[in-house]
C-alpha cells in the first residue's frame, strides 16, 4: 500500500480557512441586522437570512474539517473524510432552504412592491458585504487548490452565490431609489434563486456520490489502468476499484506478473507502480494485490471489467 495525505501546512490552512468562515459569517449577520432595522428592505431581510445560513453551514463546515483531519484510528481505518461530503450535503440543503426562502419573499414582493427606506445605508452595508465575502471566496479558492477539499469548494461555492445575491440587493435597492423600479428587485431575486438550485445540485450530487463510493470517472479508471500496465514487468491489470473519501482518493486493484519472479521483486514493482500513480493522482492511497500470471482466478464479470467500453 502506498499512502500519501495532508501536510501539516495543508492541515493548518484547512483550519485557518474554516475559521475564517464563521467569522465572516457572524460580521455579515451583524451589520446586515443593522441595514435590516434602517431600511426595512425585503431583500436586505432575505440576504440577512442567508448570511444566518451562511453561519450555520461554515460552523459545521468548521467541524467536518476538523473531523475529517483526525488520523485513521481503531474505528476508522479508512480515516474520517468523509465528514466533508457529509458537511457538503448538509451545506446543499440549507442553501436549498435559503433558495425556499427567497422565492417566496420574492413572490410576495412581486404581488405587494414596498418602497425602501434609508437607501444609502442599505447600499453601503451591502458593498461592505461583497468586499468582505470576496475576500474570503478568493482565500477559500487558493485553499481549495491547495488541499483539493470538497467541504471548502462547498463554503467556497456558497459564498459566491452570496455575492450574486448581495450584488441583486444592491441593483434593487438603487432601482428603487433612482427610478422607482420596485418590481426590480423580486425579478432579480428570483433569477439568483434558479442560478443557486443549480449550483446547489451539483454540491449536493457530488457529496451524495462520495458518501455512496462512486467510482472515479471513466477517464481516470482509463488513466490508472495505463499508468498501472506501462510497467515492462506488469503484465494485465484488473478488478480495479476506486473511490473517494473527503480529499482521499483510495485505488485498488490486482497486477499481474510473472509467477517465477521473487516475492522481493513483485513487491518492489508494486511500489514502483504505486508511486507512479500517486504522482498523477495526489492525495491516494494505492493498494495492488500481485497475482501470478496464469492463476486460474474466479472473477465476476464486474471485477474483469477495467473500463468500460
Amino acid at each position: 500500500m502506498k499512502t500519501l495525505g495532508y501536510d501539516q501546512n495543508q492541515q493548518r490552512l484547512l483550519r485557518a480557512v474554516s475559521t475564517a468562515s464563521v467569522a465572516v459569517a457572524t460580521v455579515l449577520i451583524v451589520v446586515k441586522t443593522y441595514a435590516y432595522a434602517e431600511t426595512g428592505s425585503v431583500s436586505l431581510l432575505s440576504s440577512l437570512a442567508d448570511s444566518f445560513l451562511d453561519a450555520v453551514a461554515s460552523i459545521l463546515n468548521l467541524i467536518a474539517v476538523r473531523i475529517a483531519l483526525t488520523p485513521a484510528d481503531q474505528d476508522h481505518r479508512f480515516g474520517h473524510g468523509k465528514a466533508e461530503a457529509l458537511a457538503g450535503l448538509g451545506q446543499a440543503c440549507l442553501i436549498g432552504c435559503s433558495v425556499i426562502f427567497l422565492v417566496v419573499e420574492s413572490v410576495k414582493k412581486l404581488l405587494n412592491p414596498e418602497p425602501i427606506s434609508s437607501s444609502e445605508i442599505g447600499i453601503g452595508i451591502m458593498l461592505f458585504s461583497i468586499i468582505l465575502t470576496l475576500l474570503l471566496v478568493l482565500f477559500q479558492n487558493w485553499t481549495f487548490k491547495k488541499t483539493g477539499s470538497l467541504a471548502i469548494k462547498a463554503d467556497a461555492s456558497h459564498y459566491r452565490m452570496d455575492l450574486l445575491v448581495n450584488l441583486a440587493v444592491i441593483v434593487a435597492i438603487a432601482g428603487d431609489y433612482f427610478f422607482s423600479l420596485a418590481l426590480l428587485d423580486p425579478i432579480i431575486a428570483l433569477l439568483i434563486a434558479a442560478y443557486i438550485s443549480l449550483e446547489t445540485s451539483k454540491i449536493f450530487i457530488q457529496s451524495l456520490d462520495q458518501l455512496m463510493d462512486k467510482e472515479l470517472s471513466e477517464d481516470d479508471r482509463r488513466t490508472i489502468h495505463a499508468l498501472a500496465i506501462a510497467h515492462p514487468q506488469v503484465e494485465e491489470v484488473h478488478d480495479l476499484r476506486t473511490r473517494c473519501s473527503g480529499s482521499w482518493t483510495f485505488i485498488q486493484f490486482h497486477m499481474e506478473l510473472d509467477p517465477n519472479m521473487r516475492l522481493k521483486d513483485a513487491h518492489r514493482i508494486s511500489d514502483d507502480v504505486a508511486d507512479v500513480i500517486i504522482q498523477h493522482f495526489p492525495g491516494s492511497e494505492v493498494f495492488i494485490h500481485q497475482d501470478p500470471k496464469g492463476l486460474d482466478e474466479e472473477h465476476t464479470e464486474l471485477e474483469r471489467t477495467i473500463v468500460s467500453s
